[in-house]
């Protein structure tokens, strides 16, 4: 367990109020989506261009979590990510993989492309309704096989009965079972919808360790969306304020189209600033968008 976890897991709830009271308080949905949709129209055009499309190919998180995963599917994509090195100049790999923790050990053997992580999303993906052992177990079991990112998600039950001591403890002690492997944690923010919601999650997530916020399983109607990236960037950004710690963003659930993927690029930009846009602190969880991506560039 880091310090971070550490130190916020163990505390009565009272402190959990104080946490949330050191942020703003998040804007009413329409105005969020408002001030998103203000940044996309006067930025997002100078922002299409090959090099960005490049970068966002390079902070892909390549999804591969069809039920019908096969051995031979993990396989197959491994060697297309091979065959695709050098097609466009300057192309830079996905930035990594993402699989159910049962094909990590596959992932591990099938990929040779250098640079591009393993990542395995556990802890009763994509609902997070299971005992907390079971994530424990899981997340440990996919780090010991050789992922190297960890996608879990938050028990929004608990969210929303506001039992936030129940998500702090099982969230510091995913982290702790994640080892050296980087932790990303699923807020669902489509379902959530409401921003106070989204904000008071992300809150519960980085503080207890978490190295990215994630926007979606991609499972469910909504995906990410303007209004939540933009609060989801607001409340990083007063994080680091308070921590000088960088939490990194995931944008994921229905990011296909190239400019769909520079609009939330836009946004993390003007919000967040020029040192969030790198595959350290930005990903985009997809299974097409890098084929639109390709399209455009060629």
């Amino acid at each position: 367990m880091d310090e971070r976890s550490q130190e916020f897991a163990a505390v009565n709830e009272d402190r959990y109020q104080e946490a949330f009271k050191k942020f703003e308080p998040a804007p009413e949905h329409d105005k969020a989506m408002r001030l998103a949709l203000d940044i996309v129209e006067k930025h997002a055009k100078e922002n299409f261009t090959p090099e960005t499309l490049k970068k966002i190919y390079g902070m892909i998180d390549l999804a591969q979590l069809d039920p019908l995963t096969t051995t031979d599917g993990i396989w197959c994509l491994a060697d297309r990510l091979a065959n695709a090195e050098g097609q466009i100049p300057d192309l830079p790999t996905v930035a990594a993989v993402c699989v159910y923790p049962n094909h990590v050990r596959t992932l591990r053997q099938a990929l040779t492309t250098e640079g591009i992580r393993i990542a395995a999303v556990t802890g009763a993906f994509p609902t997070g309704q299971t005992f907390t052992e079971v994530k424990i177990a899981e997340t440990a079991l996919a780090r010991e096989d050789g992922a190297e990112e960890i996608d879990t998600v938050m028990n929004l039950g608990c969210l929303l009965e506001e039992d936030y001591e129940a998500i702090a403890d099982e969230l510091a002690e995913i982290k702790s079972a994640c080892g050296d492997a980087s932790l990303k944690v699923i807020i669902e923010s489509g379902a959530l919808h409401e921003p106070r919601l989204i904000q008071r999650a992300a809150i519960l997530a980085m503080y207890s360790g978490a190295e990215f916020i994630k926007t979606s399983t991609g499972t469910t109607k909504i995906g990410a969306s303007p209004d939540a990236v933009y609060v989801l960037c607001q409340t990083i950004k007063r994080y680091y304020e308070l921590t000088d710690y960088r939490v990194g963003l995931k944008i994921s659930g229905g990011v296909r189209a190239a400019e769909e993927a520079v609009a939330f690029y836009t946004i993390v930009k003007e919000v967040l600033g020029e040192r969030w846009l790198d595959k350290t602190h930005l990903r985009f969880g997809a299974s097409r968008l890098n084929e639109d991506l390709l399209r455009k560039l060629e």
